[in-house]
């Protein structure tokens, strides 16, 4: 499995498995890629002050990470605190946040205006991690972004949702769009953006991704869903440029499948606002085994796009676990299959809310 259907893997999966995330206790490989910056376009290093130079000035800046890479949000952070320190107001949107929860994020930015205990902040914290929907999930994920959102509620910063709600998402991948009510399809907004190519690609990598383990039906679902999430992101993106009025860049915190190669959000965003400007850096975990430098730029040939590099800036990072992905995706398919042939009656895999299908963030 190459690095994009790994990232892809992770995209579709990690719903599933977050909630039950720990740090791996796996030998690390060393690698003098990490902790570099490279800039695409001329596949030269850069340091910090030069990227965030390049950054400074973009209409939306894509901080693009693998979900459960600590290193990857310690990136984010540091970017943030830096366009702050050089004066901008930056609005951050969050993939891990539907648009119907930015009254939630917008009530937490509010209760930076008084002081308040240890005790007083641990409720707070409590409450709106309850009404995000997160009280389940992992405390170590539920950090990651809980940071984030402190860092922009401590800064005064506009803080927004950017994706369709959880609910949303779980109808669109068991039913498709087809399958949906007339009034679930009106609250789906559609850029109608759509390639032919670019959607014989996108399910073939789903397909890839579960491992030989997917089916037609499901697999039109996930693209059904992956369109649906990616329009409605950029959708919210394009308003919040305009809640920037110039402020700052708009920050998205996104995982790096919905990024990657300039397609999916980004080349909607374009699609939506062709003045928009934008420069996306993608957080890189090193390969399993060496790579070099050229590999990780090795472009997508896609018929009727043109070629194009991975992102515009790559930040490489130490892996989170370099254990097969697909290992524990089979675990799972196996004892779904076992629970099928024991209940012949019950759901299909494309049916259940747990099955990994399902898992579209």
């Amino acid at each position: 499995m190459n690095r994009t259907h790994t990232l892809l893997f992770l995209i579709l999966l990690f719903p599933l498995l977050h909630s039950c995330a720990t740090a791996p206790k796996t030998l690390m490989r060393e690698d003098p890629l990490i902790g570099k910056i490279v800039e695409a376009g001329t596949q030269r290093f850069i340091d910090f002050n030069s990227l965030v130079d390049r950054l400074a000035d973009q209409d939306v800046i894509y901080l693009s990470e693998k979900h459960d890479n600590p290193m990857h949000h310690a990136v984010q952070h540091r970017i943030i605190q830096e366009l702050i320190n050089r004066g901008k107001s930056p609005v951050i949107g969050f993939e891990f946040f539907s648009m119907e929860d930015t009254p939630h994020l917008l009530n937490f930015l509010d209760s930076g205006q008084a002081a308040h205990s240890k005790k007083q902040e641990a409720v707070i914290e409590k409450d709106l991690r309850i009404k995000l929907g997160w009280e389940n999930q992992s405390d170590r994920m539920w950090k990651f972004y809980f940071d984030l959102v402190s860092l922009g509620r401590d800064n005064g910063l506009t803080m927004a949702g950017l994706d369709l709600s959880q609910v949303l998402k779980r109808r669109i991948t068991r039913k498709g769009i087809s399958g949906l009510t007339r009034i679930e399809k009106e609250q789906i907004f559609s850029t109608e953006y759509g390639n032919k190519d670019y959607q014989d690609h996108m399910e073939t990598l789903f397909k890839e991704v579960h491992c030989g383990m997917g089916h037609g039906k499901m697999t039109k679902k996930l693209y059904d869903t992956w369109l649906a999430r990616n329009d409605k992101m950029a959708l919210s993106i394009t308003q919040l440029v305009g809640q920037a009025s110039g402020r700052g860049p708009v920050v998205v915190i996104m995982g790096n499948g919905h990024t990657e190669y300039g397609l999916g959000v980004v080349d909607r965003v374009k699609f939506l606002a062709p003045g928009i400007t934008q420069k996306n850096l993608s957080m890189v975990e090193i390969t399993r085994e060496p790579s070099g430098l050229e590999e990780y730029f090795f472009p997508l040939d896609l018929q009727g796009f043109a070629p194009a590099p991975p992102a515009d800036f790559l930040w490489f990072t130490q892996r989170v676990s370099y254990k097969d992905p697909c290992e524990k995706f089979r675990k799972i398919f196996k004892k779904m299959k076992s629970r099928k042939e024991m209940n012949p009656g019950g759901k299909s895999e494309s049916e259940t809310e747990d099955s990994p299908g399902t898992s579209t963030t």
